[in-house]
């Protein structure tokens, strides 16, 4: 018996059809035709290429600028911290001057032009202290407050209040609102 054929076997390709249609694996392929597009890719890959560059020769440029600035800061702070180091040693050496005329004095039995000496090296001293800005903590009578005094004893009394300093035994200071050194002090207690 014949096979049949319909009218979709017609339309169907044969082998032949395929071999043609279709190139063996192996065959070479042609070469693309040439795209404009493609070469204004590769103009644009340039141009991003150059500004990349660009980009990163500024910011090693700035790197380097906040490098030299960060030194050249540095270098003012320490400029300033020694030339203010300085003029507080200058104030210094005109009492230290003075200390010197007191000890090269003969000795003698007048202890009250030594003691007047010694008084007018004080005040200078504490005028100085006063001109940096200096100023001395006021302790006693004063509650107790660890953050400007150290108290180094506490002795139990009738006459003070508790947690009242009787005594101090090294004066403490100031400079503006910071705590140069705590004022040593003797607090009273009551039993």
């Amino acid at each position: 018996m014949p096979e049949s054929f319909d009218d979709q076997d017609l339309n169907r390709p044969t082998a032949a059809d395929q071999a043609v249609t279709d190139p063996p694996a192996d065959a070479p392929r042609e070469a693309a035709p040439a795209d404009p597009a493609g070469s204004a890719d590769a103009g644009a890959i340039d141009a991003l290429e150059r500004e990349r560059d660009a980009l990163q020769d500024r910011l090693l440029r700035l790197a380097a600028e906040f490098d030299n600035y960060r030194k050249r800061v540095d270098r003012d702070r320490r400029d300033q911290a020694e030339a203010a180091m300085a003029a507080a040693l200058e104030d210094l050496l005109p009492i230290v001057d003075d200390l010197d005329r007191a000890l090269e004095t003969p000795s003698g039995n007048d202890m009250e032009v030594y003691r007047r000496g010694v008084e007018l090296i004080h005040r200078q001293m504490t005028d100085l202290l006063r001109k940096r800005g200096v100023t001395p903590i006021e302790a006693v009578g004063a509650d107790f407050d660890p953050r400007f005094h150290q108290a180094v004893m506490r002795e139990v009394s009738a006459e003070h209040r508790d947690g009242e300093v009787m005594e101090e035994l090294r004066r403490g200071y100031m400079l503006g609102g910071r705590l140069l050194r705590p004022a040593m002090v003797k607090v009273a207690r009551r039993e």
